[in-house]
């Protein structure tokens, strides 16, 4: 089981205002900051997603944020894009994936591939 997951970034500043805006709507947000090096991300105290200063960027990275329902992940999807992210991925069912899986994809700012997704029927 992970604990916590760390992404290099370019700018920190620009990608906590980015990851600020884009979790927000799957309740997560910055609990914490390491000068202008670091920022943790999570819930309830604990935070479980980092994103920290790389003199590179390594790209190409997928990390996917479990949502309660699918309207979560279309909110997701819609802040992320109003926070300077760019679409890599419509929300909408992913049925090659599983047969509910429903979510949506943006590169962030640095180019890494970030996901809410829905796992569950609708109600």
């Amino acid at each position: 089981m992970l604990d916590h997951v760390t992404i290099g970034v370019s700018d920190i500043e620009r990608s906590k205002q980015f990851y600020d805006e884009a979790l927000r709507p799957l309740g997560i947000e910055r609990l914490y900051a390491d000068g202008q090096t670091a920022a943790g991300y999570g819930a309830n105290k604990k935070a479980f997603f980092w994103i920290g200063v790389r003199e590179v960027s390594q790209t190409g990275s997928h990390i996917a944020f479990a949502a309660e329902d699918r309207e979560t992940v279309d909110r997701f999807h819609r802040a992320a894009l109003a926070a300077g992210g760019q679409d890599h991925g419509q929300p909408g069912l992913r049925p090659h994936y599983h047969a509910d899986y429903y979510g949506a994809f943006v590169l962030d700012p640095d180019g890494h591939n970030i996901e809410a997704v829905c796992r569950r029927k609708p109600a």
